[in-house]
């Protein structure tokens, strides 16, 4: 959802610069590994004696509050409106009260599956989130596509089985590739949907560039 369907990036980076420097770490080098992945996996790396689940919700308190700049990214609307509502989903590091504040500040569709972090035991990089989406759309993920703007994202779909379009919100395209990524596209106004239903009740995307 951040970074490839709506812009939250600025948001996201205010949070974590302030609570790593209240903490004392390096609020760029925080940044950087906070992003697209579960916020408590971040918390247990910095703070491993302390209270992650209270620091965590400390994090996600000011998240929720902070919606300034929330807005859909180029394209994502005319995408999502595009596809059918049944065979697409939100796959996101966020927790859900946040995920749900987030789509709703950027007025997209609510999709007919929608996982957290909340919902999977292990999250971003591991496969387990887009395992999690893939059941709940009732298609392997080897037949679906995921949409990935960070390394950790590009790594667990991969690592799920499914093809990977890299976004370039938040990353360049070397580090999505090395991630994995299968295409590199800037943003979603580069996918277009052919053919809604094909045979054998597949969806065919033509992509505009592949940088």
């Amino acid at each position: 959802m951040d970074g490839v369907l709506i812009d939250s990036t600025p948001a996201v980076e205010r949070v974590w610069r302030r609570w790593a420097i209240e903490r004392g770490f390096d609020p760029d080098e925080v940044v950087r590994r906070a992003h697209g992945r579960p916020s408590i996996t971040t918390v247990r790396e910095y703070l491993p004696q302390a209270d992650d689940r209270a620091e965590n919700r400390i994090i996600e308190r000011r998240e929720i509050e902070d919606l300034d700049g929330v807005a859909p990214l180029p394209g994502t609307l005319d995408l999502l409106r595009a596809l059918p509502a049944d065979r697409w989903a939100i796959v996101t590091s966020c927790t859900r009260p946040l995920a749900e504040v987030r789509a709703r500040a950027a007025h997209l569709p609510r999709p007919a599956c929608f996982v957290t972090s909340d919902d999977v035991r292990h999250g971003k990089p591991a496969a387990d989130p887009y395992l999690k989406g893939s059941e709940m759309l009732g298609v392997a993920a080897r037949d679906c596509v995921v949409l990935e703007d960070v390394p950790a994202g590009v790594q667990s779909g991969k690592a799920a089985g499914a093809r990977v379009i890299g976004i370039l919100s938040t990353v360049g395209s070397g580090e999505l590739r090395a991630a994995g990524a299968d295409w590199v596209v800037k943003n979603c106004a580069a996918i277009s949907v052919v053919k809604p239903e094909a045979a054998g009740g597949t969806i065919e995307l033509m992509l505009a560039e592949n940088l």
